[in-house]
């Protein structure tokens, strides 16, 4: 039972760390005005087959997404590949790479980085508004160095420091932001340990604002004399918010599990959404789910404010590498968008 206090008191303290992401979530009449958007883009394909539905028990280097606390549940080492085909159509793909490390009894370390793709976009200007100048190619990188600790065998913790880089040839923007979670597990034995709980607080980080030399402008004055004028950019926040979540673990029979997953996100600047998710899992050789995000007006194609419609589905293959307990994996996931064709996560996972 006093596990139990810790986690209640742990939780009233992550969410006095920021109390304006609760005053303020939900709120419509902020939307679009966060920027550094990618960082609500999951990269990686296991935990997005269900729609992040998992933030109380997903484990592992995915973990430093959902619910960094998660990476506490790394045995040794975890190395992840993943690639996105972001709103199929757009042309737009994410790569991403990461590996967390356990270091003594307790403690891990996890490195994630995740870059974005947009391709070769033609330069145009005032008097070139075809083209034809040559082309360039957006930058937007996000790397994240996470630590994260096994304080019982009950209480998960971790924290996640951010760095954001976006850019284009003569325009960018930088900044930091940070990620705290916890995780508890209930009961004492690992047969039994079926209900887990998380929360995770994301993307409390320092405002933002373009510079450099494409806020320039060369004018000529009454008198003749050119000056360069820098334009200023507006500041803006990045899309802090709030994950609560559970799950729970029921075993049918021998070496079959179905794990039923919720997760409410408060977000400071687009509407709540309520996450559901239901995950089959045979041994840990083969796992299929999937899940589904409700938000206000998410069936309604004129009212809704996302792209995504709800559903996302996706599985994973575990191979064992000898008796070592290595393995590797792959990892597949879907999630449904009206426009575009959906998007599509592809994930390698060597566990070592």
């Amino acid at each position: 039972m006093k596990h139990i206090y810790k986690f209640i008191f742990l939780l009233i303290v992550t969410a006095a760390v920021y109390p304006t992401t609760v005053l303020v979530a939900g709120n419509p009449d902020r939307a679009g005005q966060a920027g550094a958007t990618e960082l609500l883009i999951n990269p990686w394909a296991r935990s997005s087959g269900w729609g992040n539905a998992n933030t109380g028990s997903v484990h592992g280097l995915e973990a430093i997404f959902g619910n960094v606390a998660g990476i506490a549940f790394t045995k040794k080492t975890d190395v992840l590949f993943s690639h996105t085909q972001w709103l199929k159509g757009s042309e737009i793909n994410i790569n991403s790479f990461g590996f967390s490390q356990k270091m003594g009894e307790s403690s891990v370390l996890g490195l994630a980085i995740m870059a974005m793709d947009f391709g070769d976009i033609p330069v145009t200007t005032v008097d070139n508004p075809d083209g034809g100048l040559g082309t360039f190619s957006p930058r937007y990188m996000n790397i994240n160095f996470a630590y994260a600790k096994i304080f019982s065998h009950s209480i998960y913790g971790g924290i996640n420091l951010k760095v954001i880089d976006e850019s284009i040839s003569n325009v960018s923007a930088s900044g930091f932001a940070v990620d705290a979670g916890i995780q508890y597990v209930t009961g004492s034995n690992e047969d039994k340990d079926n209900l887990k709980f998380g929360i995770s607080l994301k993307n409390v980080g320092t405002p933002m604002s373009y510079g450099g030399d494409g806020l320039s402008t060369r004018v000529t004055t009454t008198n003749n004399y050119e000056l360069t004028v820098e334009h200023r950019s507006a500041g803006f926040e990045v899309p802090s918010l709030v994950n609560i979540g559970a799950t729970y673990d029921i075993h049918p029979a021998k070496d079959h599990r179905v794990s039923i997953a919720g997760t409410f996100t408060s977000n400071s600047f687009t509407q709540d959404q309520y996450t559901l998710g239901l995950e089959y899992g045979f041994k840990n050789y083969f796992m299929i789910r999937g899940g589904f995000t409700y938000e206000e007006n998410v069936f309604d194609d004129i009212l809704r404010t996302s792209v995504f419609t709800g559903p996302a589905a996706g599985f994973t293959l575990e191979l064992p590498l000898g008796k070592s307990g290595k393995s590797f994996g792959l990892d597949y996931s879907y999630r449904a968008t009206n426009p575009f064709s959906g998007t599509h996560s592809f994930g390698a996972r060597f566990s070592l």
